[in-house]
C-alpha cells in the first residue's frame, strides 16, 4: 500500500471499474482474471499485478466477487463518494461537459462554472450560473472542490491553472492544448483530442489513408 502506484495502473483500474459495474448491474457474482482479460483486453497477469498494489483480492478457484471488487476499486479511486468539480470555460465544450451524464454515474458533479467573458457571467449554463473566474478563490472557500476542468483556450490556461491552485484545487483535467507548469504536488491530466486523432491517424494503413 505504501508503494507508488503507476499512472497506467490507475487508468486500468478505471477500466476495470467500468466493466465490473456493468457486470454487477447484470447480477454477475464472480469473475476470473482470464474473463477480465477477455472483456477488457488487458492481460490477466497485469490485472492481478494492478490489484496487488492495494492488497489481496479474490479467492483461488473461485475468482473475484464482482460487487466486492467493484466497491473496493471505487474506494481506491475515491469515486465511492461525491466529488465536487470546478469547470472553467462556459463555451461549447463546457456545456457538453456539464450535460455529460457519465460524471454523475461516477459521483462527480459540477459544483460551479467560471468564465472571464462578461457577456456570459451571470447567465445560466444548464442549471448553473456562470461565475467570474476572478472570484474562484472566494467561491471555492465555500465549495471545497479539489478537482477542476479547464475547457479554455491555451493562451489562458496557465494563468487560470495557477488561480485554481491558489483556490486549493489539487487536480486538474486540462482540455487546453498546452503543457501546464505547476507544482509536482498538483495532479494534471491532459485531454488533447487532436493529439489522440494524430496517433490514430498514424495507425491507419497506407491503403486506408
Amino acid at each position: 500500500m505504501n508503494r507508488k502506484v503507476p499512472g497506467p495502473t490507475l487508468m486500468r483500474l478505471a477500466t476495470y471499474l467500468t466493466y465490473l459495474a456493468e457486470l454487477d448491474a447484470k447480477g454477475v457474482d464472480t469473475i476470473s482474471s482470464a474473463q477480465m482479460e477477455d472483456r477488457t483486453g488487458i492481460n490477466a497477469a497485469i490485472f492481478r499485478k494492478d490489484l496487488s498494489y492495494f492488497g489481496e483480492f479474490g479467492k483461488p478457484g473461485i475468482g473475484y466477487g464482482v460487487h466486492e471488487l467493484s466497491a473496493k476499486i471505487a474506494a481506491i479511486l475515491k469515486v465511492d463518494r461525491e466529488q465536487g468539480v470546478l469547470l472553467v470555460g462556459a463555451g461549447n465544450l463546457g456545456s457538453a461537459i456539464v450535460a455529460y451524464p457519465g460524471l454523475r454515474s461516477r459521483n462527480f458533479h459540477i459544483a460551479a462554472v467560471f468564465d472571464n467573458n462578461y457577456n456570459k457571467i451571470g447567465r445560466k449554463l444548464w442549471d448553473l450560473e456562470i461565475l467570474d473566474i476572478a472570484n474562484v478563490k472566494e467561491v471555492n472557500k465555500q465549495l471545497g472542490a479539489r478537482i477542476a476542468i479547464l475547457a479554455i483556450p491555451a493562451s489562458a490556461a496557465q494563468e487560470v491553472a495557477e488561480m485554481l491552485v491558489e483556490a486549493d484545487v489539487r487536480a486538474i483535467l486540462n482540455f487546453a492544448p498546452v503543457t501546464l507548469r505547476l507544482s509536482k504536488h498538483i495532479a494534471v491530466r491532459n485531454a488533447d483530442s487532436v493529439q489522440e486523432l494524430a496517433v490514430l491517424s498514424y495507425h491507419l494503413s497506407d491503403q486506408d489513408a
